[in-house]
Parts: C-alpha cells; structure tokens; sequence
C-alpha cells in the first residue's frame, strides 16, 4: 500500500497538505475520513499536479460524493490552495488559522461554514503566545451527561457553543409516522375482507366452482404540514424550530409523502421549496431572504385565513397533520383567530399545537389569542428543548388529545 511518504513530492509537503487539506473540509461538514484522504494521496501520486485543474478534479472525486457537498469543497479549496503564503501558514500538524480579509458582501453558507473549517474554530487574535493551561480532573460519577443537559435545557437559555450543538443534535432527530388505512383495497390472498367480484368471475372460470377471492384495505402515508411563527416573541425558538422542520423534510424513510413549511408574522410565506435544499445553512438562508417579516409583529388570525383560503386545498389533502407553531400572543380580533382555527382543524386530520410557553408550570390561559386557539387543537404540546421536539414523535402515534390541552381547556370553561 502506498503511504505518504512514499508519494513523490519534490518539497516533502504535498501529502502533508492534502491530508490537512482533508481536515479543513472534515472540520467545514464533509464526511471525509482517513481513507478518503490516503486514497486523496495516492490518486495525486498518479495524475500528477503540474495541472491545477487536473489536481482540482482528482481532489474532488476523492473527497466528494453528494451534489450538495461541491460548494463547500469549491471553497475550501480556492482558500487552501490559493497562493504559497496559505500553504505555508497552513503546513503544521495543527490546522492553523487563515486571516482573510474582511469582505463587504455577505457570505454565503458555504463561504462561512469553509472559512470555519479552514481556521478550526479558532478565534482571529493577535496574540498567538500560547499560555500554559491548567488541568482540571472532574470525577462524573455522580453529575448528569452532557446530552442529558443539552436535552432538557431551554433554547433562550443556550450559549453560542450549545446552539451549535443543539443544531447538530436536532439534525439527527427522526419523526417517523404510521400509514394511515384507505378505504381503498387491493386484492390479497391473506385479506381480511372478501372480494365478491373476483369470487364470481373465478367462479365462472372455474364451472361454477366457489373459489372466495380476498382483498384488504390499502394503506397511504400522510403529509405534514408546518405553519411556524418567527415573530419578535418566538424569535429564539422559531429558529432551531425550522432546523427541526429542515430535518423532517430532508429525512429518509420517515414516511411523511410530503412535508410543507409555511412562516407568518405579519404575512405568510411558502418556504417549502427552501427547506428541501441539503444544506441547512442555505436553506434557512434563503427562508430568510424569502420571508421578510422576521422578528416582527403577530398577525395569526389573519394569517391562517390566507393559509385557509390559498393553500389549504393544495396541501391538506390525504390526512395531514398540521403542526401549529406559535405562543397565540396576538392583539387581532379574537373571533377570527377561532373561526379560522376552527376551518383549519376540520381540513386536517390532526391539529397539533406546539407552544413553547407550556414550559412554564404555572402557565394558564389567560391571552386571548390562546383561549381563541385551544378549543380548536387536538393536541397542546411544548417546544422549548430538544426533548419536547423528541416527544412530538410519539404524540403523532397516539390517539387522543393530551393531558396538557384537557387541563388546559378545564381551566378555561372555569374562567
């Protein structure tokens, strides 16, 4: 097997470099590991790379597999190989960091997330003394995991470090579904139902002799359908909320036959066809320029009925479900809120809504944008933390409303 010192390199460093080079596009989110960087090593060794653009496309099929992965690898590589004086800041066995000029026009996901890796997620300071630092020994054996903490922690409360993680965490979360039953059947040698047209056509074929034909309801999946808030008091939620539903639309083998996001604040906005991008920073990138009501006003009742009037035909059909993501803080006419939340619930076959102030233990319903709201859902669950977003998947395996929308509702009739 070819190693790296074994490549022919007339400076001693190209292999160094593309095994650096490797670690700077592992850093920025490719799935590139130790095998594809000596297969990296080796096919240099037989292509050559007196040709930047052959050494350009042999570094390509070595490091990338997806469509999705060339904008990042484009930009890894213009910064990494762009003159000698990176190459040689970027030589060490540690991945040093590249001091870029600051550029007037926005970055794009893949621009950000290449810088990123090139400087290892080091900060960009003046001083590179290096302090010696204290170690610290902390015996575990009696505190909570790390993933229990992040789990159950609020997203207004995470730092910069712990959003990161969450993002991370909440893009390996799955929200399976079961297939719901059609009155629809197909012919089966097991079904439970008989098939008295097949019987008889049989029969004929037969002479008369009675061969019962079977059949069995088909079964369809059903789609989910997103309507979130990104007004000013959902900000911090709403967020890491489209991270999740960027996820669930990206999922395969979930069994959702489609997914829809839809935001509002003061308007709603489509942004379906933004979330199906495979990178989440440029999707969500491109949600943001699409939806210009950000961190604004609440508008719910007024919002819906435009969601009821254009859309609901379109991608309410076959039994969805409906996520509700909002607080129900709005200053609008409580009459139409109910009324247009009343249409969307008989439209879908399952309405759910998740409002992140159920996190509190005292929470009643007192705004009157919830007490509008909550005679309508079938389901009032929490979204405030990593855990409530892993208990949505067996809320939509379930049957019946939940504790919280019945103590809730109690609470309201006695008002």
């Amino acid at each position: 097997m070819t190693t790296p010192s074994d490549v022919p390199d007339p400076h001693g460093k190209l292999a160094q470099n593309i095994v650096h080079f490797a670690r700077a596009l592992r850093a920025a989110g490719l799935p590139v590991g130790t095998g594809r960087a000596m297969e990296a090593v080796r096919a240099v060794a037989a292509s050559g790379f007196m040709v930047r653009e052959d050494f350009y496309y042999t570094l390509a099929a070595c490091f990338t597999s997806r469509p999705e992965h060339r904008a990042v690898f484009d930009q890894c590589f213009q910064m990494f190989w762009k003159d000698p004086q990176i190459m040689e800041r970027l030589m060490g066995m540690m991945l040093p960091e590249v001091r870029v000029a600051p550029e007037k026009r926005e970055r794009s996901a893949a621009e950000q997330r290449a810088a990123e890796g090139l400087q290892g997620g080091r900060d960009n300071r003046s001083d590179t003394s290096e302090q010696p630092r204290e170690e610290i020994e902390i015996d575990a054996r009696l505190t909570f995991s790390t993933d229990e903490k992040l789990r159950a922690r609020d997203f207004e409360q995470m730092s910069t470090a712990e959003v990161a993680e969450a993002k991370r965490a909440i893009a390996r979360l799955a929200l399976p579904v079961k297939p719901i039953t059609s009155r629809r059947t197909e012919a089966t040698h097991l079904g439970a139902l008989p098939d008295w047209r097949r019987t008889m056509r049989a029969s004929q074929r037969n002479g008369g002799l009675p061969v019962i034909a079977r059949r069995r309801r088909k079964e369809r999946w059903p789609a989910l359908v997103a309507l979130c808030d990104i007004s000013g008091s959902m900000a911090s939620y709403s967020r890491m909320l489209l991270h999740f539903l960027h996820a669930a639309s990206n999922a395969k083998g979930a069994g959702w036959s489609k997914v829809h996001t839809f935001t509002f604040g003061t308007r709603l906005t489509n942004i379906t066809h933004h979330l199906r991008q495979k990178d989440v920073d440029d999707a969500l990138s491109r949600a943001g320029h699409e939806a210009r009501d950000w961190e604004g006003g609440t508008r719910i009742g007024e919002c819906l009925q435009v969601f009821n009037k254009t859309w609901s035909r379109r991608v309410l059909g076959q039994g969805a479900v409906v996520l509700l993501i909002t607080d129900g803080l709005d200053r609008d006419d409580p009459g139409r809120l109910g009324k247009e939340a009343e249409r969307l619930q008989l439209s879908c076959r399952r309405l759910i809504w998740m409002n992140p102030l159920l996190r509190w233990d005292g929470f009643e319903a007192k705004a009157q944008g919830i007490r509008a709201l909550l005679p309508h859902v079938d389901t009032f669950i929490s979204a405030h933390n990593i855990e409530s977003l892993e208990g949505l998947a067996e809320v939509l395996n379930s049957a019946g409303a939940s504790g919280e929308k019945s103590r809730l509702e109690t609470a309201v009739k006695s008002a």
